[in-house]
């Protein structure tokens, strides 16, 4: 979401200034006060799971408190799958595989590095925005942010240990549960169907709606049953029980506070809330903080673009608020899956750097931290931004693959100049595998062996590149699964890096350099082979990454492909498709059509995403009277061209698949 400062210096540019923690991280520090509860003794009920194994430790935390296994097993997978992420926390400071919330203790030594300096609305027809931020303070910690220290308390587990053992934090969650329930005025029943409201509190969302969504989760995982390898390679199943009904009308006595979904474009099977980004003029002829259309009337939505916040969602609420500021459509709570709303649909938000992918998309961001491996994304997150995706993509007819919903490490540099700043969230820990599972658009194989097209395809939580910078610049990451895979100038893991000439540096394996990863879902058309190893098509170059048989980092698929026309040595790669200067009316500025330092040499094939026209959304002022959407004649391929798309003219290529 956020990159780093400009240059100080500079003028005409709200600039961005760098602070010690990110802002919603200070946000939250700010109003910690005081210690948490002395712990007493541990509780016998906290099994050590090395020695019993975690399904035993759900047993033992369910018989010993009281409530059902299935509800406990099923609570436990929609928090966190059931993985222990080896007691590192969760982006909300959630420990475990009941994700119990200890945000003081997460967040006391956070540090996190800005990854970017892009221009997030992207147009050269408007000065650049670098706005100033300060940290906004937070009155007081949510509830939903301090669980960890409540369960000390019920079970006179110590906290150290509640966080750290995956049997006592299970007992932890248990005790939660059971005390909820009992609040609620309900008995510690044997029937999982009586325990909704309980199942709805436990959620920490302070409002019904999102209780509600919370819990329907929780039932249909209830329902559906589970089954799993966790992460630390326990086996965990849960059966499933089809005809389950829980008695839903008890939410009405959990006490909690009805929102409204009024003003909101969410599916009903979301808890979505209206949190509008300002639409308001200020300054010399400026305003922000992001421009009125009419898509998609006007042009059509092409992309979704998934980003992180690098905040927390108090901090987060603060910016979009701020008329100076960058906006995006939508942010997703990591707790409980909430989603605000910010920007409309038919309008643009600023939030993917480049005004041609910003025109024709929609902007989402997920309460988390690029750079924070261990800092892991809720399941009702995963599954409450999927669920927005889909309708997303059914009200506006984007398809859903990876060459339509991008990361915002996907999206290109509109210009030469602009590829160093680009942001690169939400980065390599982002479980685009899973994410896509959830989405109903799982990716498999779709060709044979011999395929010239593949999809990149590792197993997230066994792929575990080496990552530096997390925390300390240049130290190694915490080892943790990922959705990208690195790739060699030669088919030997001593050869170097391959080198992005955008960046202007040399590439190294620091979190932030995208200059020789593929990731997930991606396709690339394959450029050679040798014993485990492949080689595809990228940045101009012949790149190789490992991709055993027994153990494959990428799968055969079918798909389009694009190479220079007969009798050019090279073409040219663009960031942006924007019309001929004969499309441009009298009164629109023609936008120059000039490309990045890269280019396409004969014989090399890339992957098509989508044919489109040259297309450009003049808006430049407050009214909307004078804005434009021009559309020219020359088409364009979206290809995948490096770790971002890029984009061809039609009239260099020769397409290859069908009769162009």
């Amino acid at each position: 979401m956020r990159g780093s400062a400009t240059d100080p210096t500079s003028t005409g540019h709200r600039r961005l200034r760098r602070t010690a923690v990110p802002l919603a991280s200070a946000a939250l520090l700010l109003p910690l006060l005081g210690a948490a509860p002395a712990p007493t003794a541990a509780d016998s009920t906290a099994a050590d799971s090395t020695t019993h194994g975690l399904q035993h430790a759900f047993a033992t935390a369910a018989a010993d408190y009281h409530v059902p296994q299935s509800v406990l097993l099923a609570v436990s997978y929609l928090q966190s799958r059931w993985d222990a992420h080896g007691g590192a926390p969760s982006v909300t400071g959630g420990y475990g595989p009941m994700h119990l919330t200890d945000a003081r203790t997460a967040l006391a030594t956070a540090e996190h590095f800005a990854e970017g300096t892009e221009d997030a609305r992207g147009d050269s027809a408007r000065a650049a925005l670098h706005p100033v931020v300060d940290a906004p303070a937070v009155s007081a910690v949510p509830a939903r942010l301090k669980t960890l220290p409540r369960a000390a308390e019920l079970t006179g587990i110590p906290a150290e240990e509640l966080r750290t053992d995956p049997a006592a934090n299970v007992a932890g969650g248990a005790a939660l549960l059971a005390a909820t329930q009992k609040e609620l005025g309900e008995p510690l029943s044997a029937d999982p169907a009586d325990w909704y409201g309980a199942v709805a509190r436990f959620s920490g969302a302070d409002d019904t709606a999102t209780a509600a969504a919370y819990a329907d989760d929780v039932y249909d995982v209830l329902r559906t049953g589970e089954e799993r390898v966790t992460d630390d390679g326990q086996q965990v199943s849960l059966a499933a029980q089809p005809r389950l009904t829980p008695d839903t009308g008890r939410l009405g006595r959990t006490g909690l506070r009805t929102l409204s979904a009024d003003g909101t474009e969410c599916p009903r099977s979301v808890s979505c809330v209206s949190v509008p980004a300002p639409y308001e003029e200020f300054g010399d002829n400026d305003y922000g903080n992001h421009d009125l259309g009419d898509r998609p009337a006007s042009q059509s939505v092409k992309y979704i673009v998934i980003h992180d916040t690098e905040g927390a969602w108090d901090g987060v609420m603060n910016l979009i608020q701020d008329p100076t500021y960058v906006s995006w459509n939508y942010t997703i709570r990591s707790t409980d899956g909430l989603i605000a709303q910010h920007v409309k649909g038919k309008d643009v938000a600023w939030h993917a750097g480049n005004w041609y992918v910003n025109a024709k998309s929609i902007g989402i961001e997920h309460e988390g931290f690029l750079a924070s491996p261990d800092a892991w994304y809720t399941e009702a997150m995963y599954r409450s931004s999927a669920r927005l995706v889909r309708y997303l993509a059914r009200t506006y007819d984007v398809p859903l693959d990876r060459q339509h919903i991008l990361g915002h490490d996907n999206v290109p540099g509109p210009t030469a100049s602009s590829v160093p700043g680009m942001h690169t969230d939400p980065g390599p820990y982002w479980d685009w595998q899973h994410y896509f599972q959830l989405l109903g658009h799982p990716f498999r194989p779709t060709a044979g062996r011999h395929a010239k097209v593949l999809t990149i395809l590792p197993d997230y939580a066994s792929n575990r590149p080496v990552y530096t910078g997390c925390t300390t610049k240049g130290e190694p990451c915490a080892a943790h699964g990922s959705s990208e895979v690195r790739l060699y100038t030669d088919h030997d893991v001593t050869a170097p890096l391959i080198k992005d000439i955008g960046l202007r540096t040399d590439p190294t394996d620091g979190v932030n350099d995208l200059s020789s990863r593929v990731s997930t879902g991606q396709q690339y058309a394959v450029a050679d082979r040798w014993g485990d190893w492949t080689a595809i098509w990228y940045l101009g170059q012949k790149a190789w990454f490992r991709n055993p048989v027994g153990d494959p980092t990428a799968v055969p698929a079918k798909g389009l492909v694009v190479r220079p026309r007969d009798g050019l040595a090279s073409i040219p790669v663009y960031g942006r498709a924007y019309p001929e200067k004969a499309a441009y009316p009298a009164d629109v500025p023609a936008q120059s059509v000039v490309p990045l330092p890269y280019t396409i040499p004969a014989g090399q094939r890339y992957v098509v995403g989508d044919e489109v026209p040259g297309e450009y959304y003049y808006a430049v002022t407050f009214t909307p009277d004078s804005h434009r959407v021009v559309v020219g004649q020359d088409l364009y391929y979206e290809i995948q061209y490096g770790h971002r798309v890029g984009f061809v003219r039609a009239a260099d290529v020769t397409l290859e698949g069908r009769a162009h």
